[in-house]
């Protein structure tokens, strides 16, 4: 295509567009429109689209709300507790220090020539003779057997029980 050909001219483009109305435009008398009916102008009235809230976007809402809430509750108490629980770790820690110093105190006070001197002088007390010692030794041994759960089972668990007091008789 050549610049000549790719160029236009005005009278050779057809149009089909309407032809234009003329509007005649008298300055003196203003433009009035039609009104319409007080049928038509409700039926128009009705037919407007508001846009409304959905009841459950306002239950949601409600629910989420309430939520909320109940976290921020928990959390409020979570911290109660958390605070609650590392002063009463310190007060344990200051405590149990304190169990420490008086059991040592109270070891140390324990005077055992003391405790001898007021059984012997002021109550009357004395050592054992040798006389009143007895020394008793008795054989066999007395033991103790401790069954765990498998020996319990069953049949074999009541046998082997039979069996070992058979063998306690025996001795």
């Amino acid at each position: 295509m050549s610049g000549n050909t790719a160029m236009l001219d005005a009278k050779t483009i057809k149009m089909d567009a309407p032809p234009a109305k003329k509007i005649k435009a008298d300055k003196k008398a203003p433009v009035i429109e039609k009104k319409q009916p007080l049928q038509k102008r409700a039926e128009n009235l009705i037919n407007i689209k508001v846009p409304g809230i959905s009841i459950f976007a306002i239950i949601g809402t409600l629910i989420i709300s309430v939520l909320m809430v109940f976290v921020v509750l928990a959390q409020v108490s979570y911290n109660e507790a958390a605070t609650e629980a590392v002063r009463m770790s310190t007060q344990l820690r200051t405590l149990t220090e304190k169990h420490r110093t008086l059991e040592l105190a109270f070891e140390s006070s324990i005077d055992l020539k003391e405790i001898e001197r007021i059984a012997r002088d002021e109550l009357g007390m004395s050592r054992p003779d040798a006389a009143q010692i007895m020394t008793i030794t008795t054989l066999p041994r007395d033991t103790a057997v401790v069954i765990t759960p498998e020996q319990e089972r069953g049949v074999q668990g009541f046998a082997e029980f039979l069996k070992s007091l058979t063998d306690y008789f025996r001795r």
